[in-house]
């Protein structure tokens, strides 16, 4: 849900609270006023002034924490973009053909792409690509990160 979705719930939540409170009170006092043969003086009525205020305050807080909530700004999505840098040229001698083109592709991907797209791209299964990835891997031109469940194949620099 939205921080502005929850905030509304909440509020909605204290307005609630705040009404059966007044009407418990009423009633409360109703009670009171039929049963205590002392009048206005009763000790009850004052139990009754530092009930209400505590639910009521209990009530406040709760509608600011609401409005706070509401007004909190989403975190935002942090993206790091780095400067374009002119392409490396690296050196491509004695790689196989499938091994170049991974490389061509993460240079095409500004040196990121994931493991499943690489795979996507180049038509190839996941034996296949882990092994030419093993290799580009030991040959350090390349390294693999973790990402929840997929992999993040990078380029070195």
């Amino acid at each position: 849900m939205e921080n502005k979705s929850v905030g509304l719930l909440i509020i909605g939540i204290s307005i609630v609270i705040g009404i059966i409170v007044w009407i418990f009170n009423s009633a409360l006092t109703a009670i009171v006023g039929t049963s205590c043969n002392m009048g206005p003086s009763c000790t009850m009525y004052d139990t009754i002034k530092t009930q209400t205020w505590l639910s009521l305050s209990i009530a406040g807080i709760i509608l600011v924490i609401g409005l706070f909530i509401m007004f909190l700004k989403p975190k935002e999505k942090i993206i790091i973009r780095t400067k374009r840098e002119k392409k490396k040229k690296l050196n491509l001698e004695g790689l196989e053909q499938n091994e170049k083109k991974i490389i061509d592709i993460l240079q095409n991907e500004n040196g990121a792409i994931f493991q499943s797209t690489l795979m996507e791209k180049l038509e190839m299964g996941k034996v296949g690509i882990t092994r030419l990835l093993d290799k580009l891997e030991a040959k350090q031109l390349i390294e693999r990160k973790r990402r929840g469940m997929n992999n993040i194949v990078v380029l070195k620099n």
